[in-house]
């Protein structure tokens, strides 16, 4: 076990970098948070794990966990005070040091099942997105250039893990990607309900950012979820409802 006592080792200052999504991408690593998260994850660990960050009342994890036995992970002691500058978001239980995998380009074939575009910039609704998408069956999830990076350990907490699971892919600027692709259909305040839309099977759907939606872009295929007393709803309830709509329109 290693022990870290100064907030100017290199380890805690790269750690506390990986708050941001500059951080990660800079140091190609993140760190996932959550007792119900890591002890999925250990059960089945498909990232790679550079370290682990304990305090001094928390047991390391990595070096009972059946499923990595033989391997040689690196534990890090750190006092309370500085473990939880790491620990953003506050859960008090042992963090894992992971290593990102790489976001492939999405292909120029048609979609498979049900695609969700999002170019959702805050960590938590891209999550809170991601949490929806695989609990209805998404196939995959299509970040543009705008949205945050999905490693971000908001966003992984707010997806329950579902960020780990879910297939992801990139492509460019959300309005240049929806505009000239033909399967796109956009979740908007207007447009055909989705409770009585004939959903096809290969289909992709995109969420607008709150606010600006799909302002400006025209000739767009467009679904919406008819409200009552409210103008609208937040863009990953409204997109919930219409996976779900998605997902019982199979059965």
């Amino acid at each position: 076990m290693i022990e870290i006592s100064s907030k100017t080792n290199d380890h805690f200052r790269r750690w506390a970098d990986l708050a941001s999504a500059r951080g990660i991408k800079k140091h190609n690593e993140f760190i996932l948070m959550g007792e119900k998260l890591i002890e999925e994850f250990l059960e089945n660990p498909n990232f790679k794990i550079k370290g682990e960050i304990v305090h001094e009342d928390l047991k390391s994890l990595t070096l009972t966990a059946p499923a990595l036995r033989g391997q040689r992970i690196p534990v890090f002691k750190l006092p309370k005070a500085l473990f939880n500058e790491i620990d953003i978001v506050g859960t008090h239980y042992n963090l894992l040091v992971l290593e990102p995998k790489e976001i492939s380009a999405l292909s120029s074939a048609p979609p498979q099942g049900l695609e969700v575009v999002s170019p959702l910039g805050d960590p938590s609704n891209l999550g809170a997105l991601a949490r929806s998408a695989l609990a209805f069956g998404a196939s995959k999830m299509i970040l543009t250039e705008e949205s945050c990076n999905p490693y971000h350990p908001k966003a992984i907490k707010s997806s329950a893990g579902a960020l780990l699971k879910l297939p992801l892919f990139k492509v460019g600027k959300f309005a240049e990607f929806v505009a000239g692709d033909e399967e796109v259909y956009a979740l908007d305040m207007k447009g055909e309900n989705v409770a009585t839309f004939k959903w096809p099977k290969n289909v992709r759907l995109a969420i607008g950012e709150e606010g600006p939606g799909f302002s400006g872009l025209k000739g767009l295929k467009r679904l919406s979820v008819q409200t009552q007393g409210v103008e609208s709803l937040n863009a990953t309830v409204a997109a919930s409802i219409a996976l779900f709509s998605y997902a019982s329109s199979l059965k």
